[in-house]
């Protein structure tokens, strides 16, 4: 049997009518799809009937698979002779471990591809009516990890960080709001700075929250918002209320002053 391949796929941040067309095709022409935890329901559901499925996914403390582990299952799988998807939510390369399990494969010679995927940074913005950049309101977007191993803070530098002319992103950044706020406003961010939290973006699930640096952690207790949940920092989110194009349950707009 000879040698299979291995296609890194971006699912992207949850609606199916997101994907690619290339990644729908492989989806279909695959015989075996190891996928994460953020893949949704929606896009799980266009793998064809009788499809294998390895669940691969990653939570807080729980790992269904540690990530060697995934690397040494892809290229088992591939020397297996099979046609193999490994489905990511978002983009495969933006936060999503997607090279190192790259370069996992290329060093064992075993052919892969890679096919991107709208990122949950660019999709849930978009959803919740956020351009990541305006004229006059941001001249740049910074993607950071809003999530350190367990039991260790968040090293950034914070100062460059908190520049008023950026939209800052922060990846898996709700348990770690509180310490974000804290640690922009104490580099010089301005506590009223816009800023907003997006549950499930691209969902018929989605909610968001809107309110300010200072404000937004306690707005989004207050709302109940779990997990996966993108945090916006910017004055970019002013214009949220106006380009609020994708309506799905009531929006939660919470002041800032309503929680302090």
């Amino acid at each position: 049997m000879g040698m299979g391949r291995v296609a890194l796929v971006g699912a992207g941040p949850g609606d199916p009518d997101l994907l690619t067309i290339k990644a729908l095709r492989l989806l279909g022409e695959a015989e075996v799809v190891v996928f994460d935890r953020l893949v949704s329901p929606e896009v799980m559901a266009l793998i064809p009937a009788g499809t294998q499925r390895v669940y691969a996914g990653k939570a807080m403390g729980d790992h269904a698979l540690v990530q060697d582990e995934i690397n040494d299952l892809l290229a088992g799988l591939a020397r297996s002779g099979r046609r193999v998807v490994r489905l990511k939510g978002g983009d495969p390369l933006v936060f999503g471990r997607g090279s190192e399990e790259a370069l996992h494969l290329a060093r064992q010679g075993i052919p892969f591809e890679v096919v991107p995927g709208i990122s949950s940074a660019s999709g849930c913005a978009s959803y919740a009516g956020i351009p990541l950049t305006h004229r006059g309101l941001a001249t740049g977007v910074r993607c950071v990890t809003g999530h350190a191993r367990d039991g260790e803070a968040l090293r950034h530098d914070w100062k460059k960080l908190a520049d008023p002319d950026a939209t800052l992103v922060f990846y898996m950044g709700l348990s770690s709001l509180p310490a974000i706020a804290r640690e922009l406003m104490a580099a010089g961010l301005a506590a009223e700075t816009p800023a907003a939290a997006i549950e499930n973006g691209t969902t018929f699930r989605q909610r968001r929250v809107l309110g300010t640096l200072s404000g937004l952690p306690a707005a989004v207790v207050a709302a109940g918002l779990g997990a996966p949940t993108l945090i916006i920092i910017g004055r970019v989110v002013e214009l949220a209320q106006a380009l609020d194009w994708f309506t799905t349950e009531p929006v939660t707009a919470i002041a800032a002053e309503a929680v302090r």
